[in-house]
């Protein structure tokens, strides 16, 4: 009786504490999801019939198929294609930040041109859905796709601003953001200043254009030696795998100390040469 009356004292002090304490504040998600960050890479790489689970499972394929075929190849050595498997993984997933990379590249190029019609279009008299329509008509081959879609649905809902959500989620570009949502302002208030805001971003995104590439052509080469640096050890490691006699040395916990320790060494290496050497790239802040 005595234990029971003591738990239940302790338990009313802490019921009659919490009364006077005050609940910690939620945590607002203060970025987008991980599934959110996929779909833009997707759209921005300009892949339209993959989805993030589809991604992720190309890469879960690719690790084991390469697992496999190392294993075989090696003798039954595990740690080795362990660590060839791992980087296959990471291959579907590399090639489609390439491209995106690319093709932000590319679109950065060609968004001058974009906003050149749309101003040209507005100077005529056009209304802003027609400047729009025309940029899937008369506008760059890389973006005519995404501003056809815009007309279609222009057509079929008559909803400016569910069409212009719709454009910026096909876009997925930080540029096609501050453009669309400049239009939908200028639709809802009124805009006469429309045009000439719309001459000075294209002489801003030409300067940008300029300059990022003298940055990248001064830095290209430094970029590319870290890379095959970093490839090098595991080209030769590959190499290695034909020759059963020598690969199975790292059968063992030592062996597989040493590549885990290596395979540590060259990501991080790779990340922080990723860090130090990318030029920074514009947020979708307006998402």
């Amino acid at each position: 009786m005595g234990i029971l009356v003591g738990l239940m004292l302790g338990l009313g002090i802490v019921l009659i504490a919490r009364t006077f304490m005050k609940p910690a504040p939620k945590q607002e998600k203060t970025g987008p999801s991980f599934q959110d960050r996929t779909e833009d890479l997707l759209a921005q790489a300009g892949i339209e019939a993959v989805s993030p689970g589809q991604l992720i499972g190309a890469c879960v394929g690719m690790g084991l198929f390469v697992l496999l075929i190392v294993f075989l190849v090696s003798g039954g050595v595990i740690p080795v294609a362990l660590a060839f498997g791992t980087m296959a993984a990471y291959l579907p997933l590399a090639l489609v930040r390439m491209r995106a990379r690319a093709r932000r590249q590319e679109l950065r190029e060609l968004w001058p041109d974009v906003v050149d019609n749309l101003a040209s279009s507005v100077r005529a008299g056009l209304s802003l859905p027609e400047a729009l329509m025309q940029i899937g008509h008369r506008g760059p081959e890389a973006l005519r796709r995404q501003f056809q879609r815009f007309g279609e649905d222009y057509r079929a809902t008559g909803r400016f601003n569910d069409c212009l959500d719709r454009l910026k989620r096909n876009l997925a570009d930080p540029v096609g953001d501050r453009i669309v949502e400049s239009l939908r302002i200028a639709r809802e208030v009124g805009g006469s200043d429309l045009g000439r805001l719309l001459r000075t971003l294209s002489g801003f995104l030409r300067e940008d254009v300029r300059t990022r590439a003298e940055l990248e052509a001064r830095q290209s080469w430094t970029v590319n030696g870290a890379k095959l640096a970093v490839a090098a050890p595991w080209i030769v490691l590959a190499f290695l795998a034909f020759q059963p006699e020598i690969i199975s040395r790292y059968n063992s916990p030592i062996g597989f100390l040493v590549l885990l320790i290596g395979g540590g060494m060259c990501a991080l290496a790779y990340r922080l040469m990723l860090r130090i050497g990318r030029l920074p790239e514009e947020e979708r802040v307006l998402r």
